[in-house]
């Protein structure tokens, strides 16, 4: 059974550098997810037919991993708010990002989780791991040890999830301060690991911007794909029209949370997809209760 709450009028539209019409392509062929050069032509004609499940918002979760300043957290402040801050700032447990994408005229959210590289917060930011669709293994392209340590955090990740079910990317930071023979070096070593562990290969800088769009665009476009497939096969086995929906109109049960109008938002949820919208889906809670529960949802198994 789904549980729909609506509030999909207080959703501002998808901004339209963040709408995808064709696939984008992969960084290199030979370290590739996926081999062909356009969408699935079920999840085309799904989509053209209005027929990927249900109304409202996709999404996919997304754990960020990887050593100690890899470049984590630049990675993503570079593709959400454009910008790059030159002073480190050490991720503290977790820090989480709403993006929001429309993809073949569907609306779909990727959320971003950013984890600490600090072994004395690994035990908090694995508690994260749980539920994820995607998995980014970053590395500093000019730091070989971190692209070794890349098998460990895999490793970690997988024992919170079901690693036939899982996407994954190893992704190279900071290729701008790579010499081509540093860098022709470790993307050798890169692209055999990557091949090794079926994950699509990228290298990027977040200082200069190189690649960074291109590479969430195309993470978002496989995770999408992957999603639409997914809730294709279940509506086999189920009724799109089996749903329970629940209109949420008041605007006291939000006052009431201290929560202003524009705050208010939606969780859209089915077994297994994990199909989540709120607040604007930008990650913005009317409470921490709120912000538990969403938890709670995207670590439970249905």
């Amino acid at each position: 059974m789904s549980i729909r709450v609506s509030s999909m009028s207080v959703l501002p539209p998808v901004r339209r550098d963040r709408i995808i019409a064709h696939l984008p392509q992969p960084f290199r062929q030979e370290a590739a997810l996926h081999i062909t050069n356009d969408f699935n032509n079920k999840v085309k004609t799904a989509c053209q037919e209005q027929r990927t499940g249900t109304v409202g918002f996709k999404i996919s979760k997304v754990i960020v991993v990887g050593d100690l300043a890899v470049g984590k957290t630049c990675l993503i402040n570079r593709f959400c708010k454009d910008a790059f801050d030159k002073n480190y700032k050490a991720t503290i447990g977790v820090d989480f990002e709403m993006e929001r994408f429309e993809v073949l005229g569907v609306p779909f959210s990727l959320q971003l989780w950013d984890t600490a590289g600090q072994e004395r917060f690994k035990c908090i930011a694995s508690t994260y791991y749980r539920g994820a669709q995607v998995v980014v293994i970053v590395f500093d392209l000019n730091d070989i040890a971190s692209l070794g340590h890349s098998r460990q955090w895999l490793e970690d990740a997988l024992k919170e999830n079901d690693p036939t079910s899982v996407q994954l990317f190893l992704v190279g930071t900071k290729k701008d301060l790579s010499s081509p023979a540093q860098y022709s070096q470790i993307e050798q070593d890169a692209l055999r690991l990557a091949k090794e562990i079926h994950a699509e290969y990228w290298a990027v800088s977040s200082l200069t911007g190189e690649n960074v769009r291109e590479f969430f665009f195309r993470l978002a476009s496989l995770a999408f794909e992957t999603n639409v497939l997914a809730e294709l096969e279940k509506s086999g086995s189920r009724q799109i029209g089996d749903v329970v929906r629940i209109n949420s109109t008041s605007s006291n049960l939000w006052e009431d949370r201290g929560c202003c109008p524009a705050q208010r938002g939606t969780f859209l949820w089915l077994p297994g997809i994990y199909e989540v919208t709120f607040f604007q889906a930008l990650g913005v809670f009317p409470s921490w209760e709120g912000f538990d529960l969403l938890c709670q949802l995207l670590t439970q198994d249905y």
